[in-house]
């Protein structure tokens, strides 16, 4: 019986990575992860930039295609003010990243680095969570046939466009 219990909890896990929903939010782990390894290289005394590299990469690809590809869908559904809401701390992510990338490429000050880095970590911690209990929740619904398969495209392979930047930004 456990056994059983354990195979449908597994299967139950895996489907959920497989909707737009479980895909946003394993991103979102996976950006903090590279953002963590960053840090604790950097805790050590070793600059190491490519874990910051990758995840600041990933981390803006994620913000366009949740403006460009996600977003409208959810407007259209009628969740305008909580998209205005996650628009907006896409602005200030996307400053507190160029903070942290700042101060990681002259190599210099480590602890300011370490505090820029606990500032972006904290305000994604708290719009990530919002996301995943607000809006992610609503990608199955909100999304129609087309909205989806672009955006299981655009994980697949899609790659920010040259100098596109967030929406609060422009």
């Amino acid at each position: 019986m456990a056994l059983a219990a354990g195979l449908h909890a597994g299967e139950e896990a895996h489907m959920q990575q497989q909707t737009p929903a479980g895909v946003l939010e394993r991103e979102h782990r996976d950006i903090d992860e590279g953002l963590t390894r960053f840090t604790e290289d950097l805790a050590r005394g070793e600059w190491r930039p490519e874990p910051l590299e990758v995840a600041a990469r990933a981390l803006r690809r994620h913000i366009y295609l949740e403006e460009e590809l996600f977003f409208p869908s959810l407007r259209e559904s009628g969740l305008v003010a909580p998209v205005m809401v996650m628009l907006r701390e896409h602005g200030e992510i996307w400053h507190a990243l160029d903070e942290v990338e700042r101060l990681a490429a002259a190599r210099t000050d480590r602890a300011s680095t370490l505090r820029a880095h606990e500032e972006l970590a904290e305000v994604l911690e708290h719009h990530n969570m919002k996301e995943e209990r607000i809006l992610y929740p609503q990608a199955d619904t909100a999304l129609d046939d087309a909205a989806s398969e672009r955006l299981r495209d655009f994980l697949e392979t899609g790659t920010l466009p040259e100098g596109w930047v967030c929406e609060a930004l422009r």
